[in-house]
Protein backbone atom coordinates (compact mmCIF):
# COMPACT_ATOMS: atom_id res chain seq x y z
CA UNK A 1 0.00 0.00 0.00
CA UNK A 2 1.56 3.31 -1.14
CA UNK A 3 1.19 6.55 0.92
CA UNK A 4 0.60 9.99 0.05
CA UNK A 5 3.05 12.38 1.66
CA UNK A 6 2.42 15.91 2.51
CA UNK A 7 3.76 18.57 0.93
CA UNK A 8 5.98 19.75 3.89
CA UNK A 9 7.32 16.29 3.81
CA UNK A 10 8.03 16.20 0.50
CA UNK A 11 9.33 19.68 0.50
CA UNK A 12 11.94 18.23 3.39
CA UNK A 13 12.94 14.69 1.67
CA UNK A 14 13.74 17.78 -1.81
CA UNK A 15 16.05 19.94 0.10
CA UNK A 16 17.70 16.78 2.10
CA UNK A 17 18.87 15.09 -1.58
CA UNK A 18 20.09 18.23 -2.47
CA UNK A 19 22.07 19.37 0.03
CA UNK A 20 23.36 15.46 -0.15
CA UNK A 21 22.40 14.84 3.48
CA UNK A 22 20.32 12.13 2.57
CA UNK A 23 20.26 9.95 -0.78
CA UNK A 24 17.37 9.37 -2.82
CA UNK A 25 17.20 6.01 -2.81
CA UNK A 26 17.61 6.19 1.67
CA UNK A 27 14.91 8.47 1.45
CA UNK A 28 12.01 6.10 -0.76
CA UNK A 29 13.33 3.41 1.85
CA UNK A 30 12.54 5.67 5.03
CA UNK A 31 9.53 6.75 3.21
CA UNK A 32 8.02 3.21 2.67
CA UNK A 33 8.99 2.02 6.30
CA UNK A 34 6.66 4.19 7.70
CA UNK A 35 4.10 2.39 9.78
CA UNK A 36 0.56 2.20 8.18
CA UNK A 37 -2.90 1.81 10.11
CA UNK A 38 -5.24 1.05 8.33
CA UNK A 39 -8.84 2.34 9.74
CA UNK A 40 -12.18 1.42 8.03
CA UNK A 41 -15.02 4.07 8.30
CA UNK A 42 -17.44 0.99 7.77
CA UNK A 43 -16.16 -0.08 11.05
CA UNK A 44 -14.91 2.95 13.18
CA UNK A 45 -13.46 2.10 16.82
CA UNK A 46 -16.10 3.19 19.82
CA UNK A 47 -13.53 2.17 22.57
CA UNK A 48 -10.83 3.66 23.27
CA UNK A 49 -7.37 2.04 24.56
CA UNK A 50 -8.05 2.69 28.02
CA UNK A 51 -11.19 2.03 28.32
CA UNK A 52 -10.75 -1.49 26.66
CA UNK A 53 -8.05 -2.13 29.44
CA UNK A 54 -10.60 -1.10 32.16
CA UNK A 55 -13.08 -3.67 30.48
CA UNK A 56 -10.15 -6.35 31.04
CA UNK A 57 -9.29 -5.83 34.70
CA UNK A 58 -13.27 -5.73 35.68
CA UNK A 59 -13.58 -9.18 33.98
CA UNK A 60 -10.63 -10.44 35.11
CA UNK A 61 -11.71 -10.16 38.24
CA UNK A 62 -15.08 -12.00 36.90
CA UNK A 63 -12.94 -14.56 35.51
CA UNK A 64 -11.56 -14.85 39.40
CA UNK A 65 -15.06 -15.06 40.74
CA UNK A 66 -16.20 -17.15 38.83
CA UNK A 67 -13.56 -20.01 39.07
CA UNK A 68 -14.34 -19.95 42.18
CA UNK A 69 -17.92 -20.22 42.36
CA UNK A 70 -17.58 -22.99 39.70
CA UNK A 71 -15.17 -25.52 41.06
CA UNK A 72 -17.07 -25.78 44.31
CA UNK A 73 -20.51 -26.45 42.31
CA UNK A 74 -18.97 -29.12 40.39
CA UNK A 75 -16.36 -30.18 42.67
CA UNK A 76 -13.84 -30.13 39.80
CA UNK A 77 -11.02 -27.72 38.76
CA UNK A 78 -12.04 -25.04 37.04
CA UNK A 79 -9.78 -22.04 35.59
CA UNK A 80 -11.13 -19.53 33.95
CA UNK A 81 -9.50 -16.55 32.70
CA UNK A 82 -9.54 -13.33 30.55
CA UNK A 83 -8.12 -13.88 26.88
CA UNK A 84 -8.51 -11.09 24.90
CA UNK A 85 -11.09 -8.12 25.10
CA UNK A 86 -11.99 -6.71 21.28
CA UNK A 87 -13.83 -4.42 19.40
CA UNK A 88 -16.19 -5.74 15.98
CA UNK A 89 -19.42 -5.65 14.82
CA UNK A 90 -22.27 -7.98 16.20
CA UNK A 91 -22.65 -9.50 12.45
CA UNK A 92 -18.90 -10.26 12.77
CA UNK A 93 -19.47 -11.75 16.80
CA UNK A 94 -22.54 -13.92 15.63
CA UNK A 95 -20.15 -14.98 12.32
CA UNK A 96 -17.51 -16.77 14.86
CA UNK A 97 -18.98 -18.98 17.06
CA UNK A 98 -20.78 -22.67 16.38
CA UNK A 99 -24.54 -22.94 15.67
CA UNK A 100 -25.86 -24.58 17.73
CA UNK A 101 -24.44 -23.17 20.73
CA UNK A 102 -25.31 -21.48 24.48
CA UNK A 103 -26.43 -18.00 23.89
CA UNK A 104 -27.89 -16.49 27.11
CA UNK A 105 -29.50 -13.19 26.57
CA UNK A 106 -28.63 -10.57 29.51
CA UNK A 107 -30.79 -7.92 30.41
CA UNK A 108 -28.39 -5.10 31.66
CA UNK A 109 -30.47 -3.56 34.22
CA UNK A 110 -30.88 -0.18 34.50
CA UNK A 111 -28.29 -0.02 31.40
CA UNK A 112 -30.60 -0.51 28.31
CA UNK A 113 -30.47 -3.32 26.24
CA UNK A 114 -29.38 -6.96 26.28
CA UNK A 115 -25.99 -8.46 26.07
CA UNK A 116 -25.03 -12.15 25.48
CA UNK A 117 -23.41 -14.38 27.02
CA UNK A 118 -22.38 -17.61 24.49
CA UNK A 119 -20.47 -20.45 26.36
CA UNK A 120 -18.72 -23.26 23.88
CA UNK A 121 -21.09 -26.22 23.38
CA UNK A 122 -18.04 -28.63 24.72
CA UNK A 123 -18.36 -26.68 28.22
CA UNK A 124 -21.92 -26.92 28.38
CA UNK A 125 -21.85 -30.44 27.88
CA UNK A 126 -18.95 -31.26 30.27
CA UNK A 127 -20.90 -29.10 33.03
CA UNK A 128 -23.74 -30.53 32.44
CA UNK A 129 -22.12 -34.07 32.72
CA UNK A 130 -20.57 -33.19 35.99
CA UNK A 131 -23.67 -32.06 37.70
CA UNK A 132 -25.82 -35.29 36.63
CA UNK A 133 -22.99 -37.19 38.45
CA UNK A 134 -20.67 -38.43 35.40
CA UNK A 135 -17.06 -37.53 35.46
CA UNK A 136 -17.12 -34.54 32.89
CA UNK A 137 -14.91 -35.91 30.19
CA UNK A 138 -14.52 -34.39 26.97
CA UNK A 139 -17.66 -35.39 24.46
CA UNK A 140 -18.30 -34.36 20.87
CA UNK A 141 -21.51 -33.53 20.79
CA UNK A 142 -23.63 -31.48 18.56
CA UNK A 143 -27.04 -30.77 19.51
CA UNK A 144 -29.16 -28.96 20.95
CA UNK A 145 -29.85 -28.96 25.02
CA UNK A 146 -33.18 -30.89 26.06
CA UNK A 147 -35.53 -29.22 28.27
CA UNK A 148 -33.75 -30.48 31.16
CA UNK A 149 -30.34 -29.58 29.90
CA UNK A 150 -31.95 -26.47 29.60
CA UNK A 151 -33.41 -26.05 33.23
CA UNK A 152 -29.62 -27.08 34.81
CA UNK A 153 -27.94 -25.01 32.57
CA UNK A 154 -29.96 -21.87 33.60
CA UNK A 155 -28.85 -22.30 37.33
CA UNK A 156 -25.30 -22.29 35.58
CA UNK A 157 -26.05 -18.44 34.09
CA UNK A 158 -28.19 -17.14 37.13
CA UNK A 159 -24.95 -17.77 39.60
CA UNK A 160 -22.52 -16.48 37.10
CA UNK A 161 -24.24 -13.79 37.21
CA UNK A 162 -24.05 -12.76 40.39
CA UNK A 163 -20.29 -13.06 39.69
CA UNK A 164 -20.44 -10.19 36.98
CA UNK A 165 -22.75 -7.62 39.37
CA UNK A 166 -19.77 -7.76 41.84
CA UNK A 167 -17.15 -7.20 39.10
CA UNK A 168 -19.52 -4.32 37.85
CA UNK A 169 -19.64 -2.96 41.26
CA UNK A 170 -16.93 -0.42 40.94
CA UNK A 171 -18.63 1.41 38.21
CA UNK A 172 -22.02 0.52 38.73
CA UNK A 173 -24.78 -1.06 40.54
CA UNK A 174 -25.34 -3.76 37.38
CA UNK A 175 -28.82 -6.27 38.08
CA UNK A 176 -27.88 -8.62 35.43
CA UNK A 177 -31.14 -10.94 34.50
CA UNK A 178 -31.18 -14.30 32.29
CA UNK A 179 -34.00 -13.37 29.53
CA UNK A 180 -33.96 -16.27 27.77
CA UNK A 181 -31.49 -18.73 25.62
CA UNK A 182 -30.97 -19.49 22.18
CA UNK A 183 -28.81 -22.16 20.61
CA UNK A 184 -29.18 -20.79 16.86
CA UNK A 185 -27.40 -17.09 17.06
CA UNK A 186 -29.99 -15.94 14.26
CA UNK A 187 -32.63 -16.13 16.87
CA UNK A 188 -30.49 -13.87 18.90
CA UNK A 189 -30.35 -10.38 16.81
CA UNK A 190 -29.96 -7.89 20.08
CA UNK A 191 -28.89 -5.13 17.91
CA UNK A 192 -28.60 -4.36 14.16
CA UNK A 193 -25.88 -6.39 12.08
CA UNK A 194 -23.39 -3.37 11.44
CA UNK A 195 -23.51 -1.69 15.12
CA UNK A 196 -20.53 -2.08 17.06
CA UNK A 197 -20.04 -4.62 19.95
CA UNK A 198 -16.82 -5.02 22.79
CA UNK A 199 -16.40 -8.90 23.15
CA UNK A 200 -14.53 -10.15 26.05
CA UNK A 201 -12.92 -13.56 25.22
CA UNK A 202 -12.97 -16.31 28.44
CA UNK A 203 -10.64 -19.19 27.79
CA UNK A 204 -12.27 -21.74 30.36
CA UNK A 205 -11.31 -24.92 31.61
CA UNK A 206 -13.53 -27.54 33.78
CA UNK A 207 -11.58 -30.48 34.43
CA UNK A 208 -9.71 -31.64 31.17
CA UNK A 209 -11.88 -30.03 28.72
CA UNK A 210 -11.46 -26.64 27.47
CA UNK A 211 -13.32 -24.04 25.71
CA UNK A 212 -14.34 -20.26 25.09
CA UNK A 213 -17.09 -18.04 27.09
CA UNK A 214 -17.81 -14.97 25.12
CA UNK A 215 -19.58 -11.97 27.09
CA UNK A 216 -20.76 -9.92 23.70
CA UNK A 217 -21.97 -6.05 25.16
CA UNK A 218 -23.39 -3.50 22.76
CA UNK A 219 -21.84 -0.34 22.65
CA UNK A 220 -25.28 1.45 22.71
CA UNK A 221 -25.70 -0.44 25.77
CA UNK A 222 -22.68 0.40 27.50
CA UNK A 223 -22.67 4.16 26.25
CA UNK A 224 -24.68 5.79 29.26
CA UNK A 225 -21.30 4.56 31.54
CA UNK A 226 -18.45 5.01 28.89
CA UNK A 227 -16.89 7.84 30.99
CA UNK A 228 -16.82 5.56 34.07
CA UNK A 229 -14.48 3.08 31.97
CA UNK A 230 -10.98 4.85 32.89
CA UNK A 231 -8.30 3.17 34.79
CA UNK A 232 -8.60 6.11 37.12
CA UNK A 233 -12.59 6.28 37.73
CA UNK A 234 -12.08 2.04 38.23
CA UNK A 235 -9.20 2.86 40.73
CA UNK A 236 -10.69 5.72 42.78
CA UNK A 237 -13.61 3.63 43.45
CA UNK A 238 -11.61 0.92 44.92
CA UNK A 239 -9.58 2.96 47.08
CA UNK A 240 -13.02 5.01 48.38
CA UNK A 241 -13.97 1.32 49.69
CA UNK A 242 -16.97 1.09 46.91
CA UNK A 243 -19.23 4.41 45.44
CA UNK A 244 -21.98 5.87 47.24
CA UNK A 245 -24.38 3.55 45.46
CA UNK A 246 -22.46 0.44 46.73
CA UNK A 247 -22.64 2.31 49.93
CA UNK A 248 -27.07 2.48 50.03
CA UNK A 249 -27.01 -0.97 48.63
CA UNK A 250 -25.03 -2.77 51.89
CA UNK A 251 -27.42 -0.04 54.09
CA UNK A 252 -30.33 -1.87 52.21
CA UNK A 253 -29.25 -5.58 53.09
CA UNK A 254 -28.60 -5.04 56.52
CA UNK A 255 -31.50 -3.56 56.68
CA UNK A 256 -33.21 -7.04 56.44
CA UNK A 257 -30.71 -8.85 58.64
CA UNK A 258 -32.57 -10.03 61.71
CA UNK A 259 -30.84 -10.24 64.95
CA UNK A 260 -31.60 -11.38 68.41
CA UNK A 261 -32.64 -9.37 71.16
CA UNK A 262 -32.96 -10.33 74.25
CA UNK A 263 -33.85 -8.61 77.70
CA UNK A 264 -33.01 -10.87 81.25
CA UNK A 265 -35.25 -10.12 84.51
CA UNK A 266 -32.31 -12.00 86.52
CA UNK A 267 -31.82 -15.23 87.00
CA UNK A 268 -32.65 -18.15 89.52
CA UNK A 269 -30.84 -21.78 90.89
CA UNK A 270 -33.40 -24.17 90.45
CA UNK A 271 -33.63 -27.89 90.90
CA UNK A 272 -35.09 -30.17 88.68
CA UNK A 273 -37.72 -31.27 91.38
CA UNK A 274 -39.61 -27.25 91.68
CA UNK A 275 -39.23 -27.32 88.17
CA UNK A 276 -41.61 -30.09 87.43
CA UNK A 277 -43.77 -29.24 90.95
CA UNK A 278 -44.11 -25.37 89.06
CA UNK A 279 -47.66 -24.66 89.01
CA UNK A 280 -49.34 -21.92 87.13
CA UNK A 281 -49.85 -18.80 89.57
CA UNK A 282 -46.89 -19.45 91.63
CA UNK A 283 -44.06 -17.01 92.03
CA UNK A 284 -40.53 -17.18 91.62
CA UNK A 285 -38.14 -14.66 93.21
CA UNK A 286 -35.04 -14.08 91.05
CA UNK A 287 -31.95 -13.55 92.94
CA UNK A 288 -30.12 -10.08 92.70
CA UNK A 289 -33.25 -8.72 91.17
CA UNK A 290 -35.41 -5.69 92.35
CA UNK A 291 -38.55 -4.73 90.68
CA UNK A 292 -37.15 -1.28 90.15
CA UNK A 293 -33.96 -2.57 88.91
CA UNK A 294 -32.63 -1.80 85.67
CA UNK A 295 -32.01 -5.09 83.17
CA UNK A 296 -29.34 -5.88 80.72
CA UNK A 297 -30.25 -5.91 77.23
CA UNK A 298 -28.38 -8.05 74.84
CA UNK A 299 -27.70 -8.15 71.25
CA UNK A 300 -26.54 -11.37 69.45
CA UNK A 301 -25.74 -12.69 73.60
CA UNK A 302 -23.67 -8.97 73.74
CA UNK A 303 -24.67 -6.82 76.57
CA UNK A 304 -24.99 -3.66 75.17
CA UNK A 305 -28.06 -1.58 76.77
CA UNK A 306 -29.67 -1.09 80.45
CA UNK A 307 -33.52 -1.07 79.85
CA UNK A 308 -36.47 -1.14 82.20
CA UNK A 309 -39.78 -3.53 81.81
CA UNK A 310 -43.52 -2.58 81.03
CA UNK A 311 -46.11 -2.79 78.55
CA UNK A 312 -47.18 -1.88 75.13
CA UNK A 313 -50.90 -2.12 74.80
CA UNK A 314 -51.37 -5.19 75.44
CA UNK A 315 -47.90 -6.14 74.90
CA UNK A 316 -44.37 -6.43 77.05
CA UNK A 317 -41.70 -4.20 76.21
CA UNK A 318 -38.77 -2.65 77.64
CA UNK A 319 -37.64 0.83 77.34
CA UNK A 320 -33.84 1.41 76.89
CA UNK A 321 -32.10 3.70 79.39
CA UNK A 322 -28.50 4.12 79.09
CA UNK A 323 -25.55 1.83 77.07
CA UNK A 324 -23.50 -0.44 78.87
CA UNK A 325 -20.12 2.10 80.02
CA UNK A 326 -18.40 -1.28 81.07
CA UNK A 327 -18.54 -2.43 77.29
CA UNK A 328 -14.88 -2.23 75.65
CA UNK A 329 -14.50 -1.17 72.03
CA UNK A 330 -12.36 -2.44 69.59
CA UNK A 331 -9.76 -0.01 70.18
CA UNK A 332 -9.28 -0.79 73.95
CA UNK A 333 -9.45 -3.96 73.40
CA UNK A 334 -6.57 -4.26 71.07
CA UNK A 335 -4.28 -1.62 73.59
CA UNK A 336 -4.77 -3.88 76.12
CA UNK A 337 -3.71 -7.15 74.67
CA UNK A 338 -0.69 -5.29 73.40
CA UNK A 339 0.06 -4.20 77.21
CA UNK A 340 0.16 -7.33 78.18
CA UNK A 341 2.66 -8.69 75.81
Amino acid sequence: MTEVLSQDEIDQLLTAISTGEVEGEEALKKAETRKIKIYDFKRPDKFSKDQIRTLQMMHETFARLTTTSLSAQLRTIVHVHVASVDQLTYEEFLRSIPNPTTLAVINMDPLKGSSILEIDPSVTFTIIDRLFGGPGEAAKINRELTDIELSVIEGIIVRILGNLREAWSNVIDLRPRLGNIETNPQFAQIVPPSDMVVLITLETKVGDVEGMTNFCIPYLTIEPIISKLSAQYWYSSIRKGGTSENLSILKKRLDTVNISLIAELGGLEISVKDVMGLQRGDIIKLARTKVDDEMELKIENMKKFYARPGVVGTHMAVQITRKLETQMDEDEMFKEIEGGK
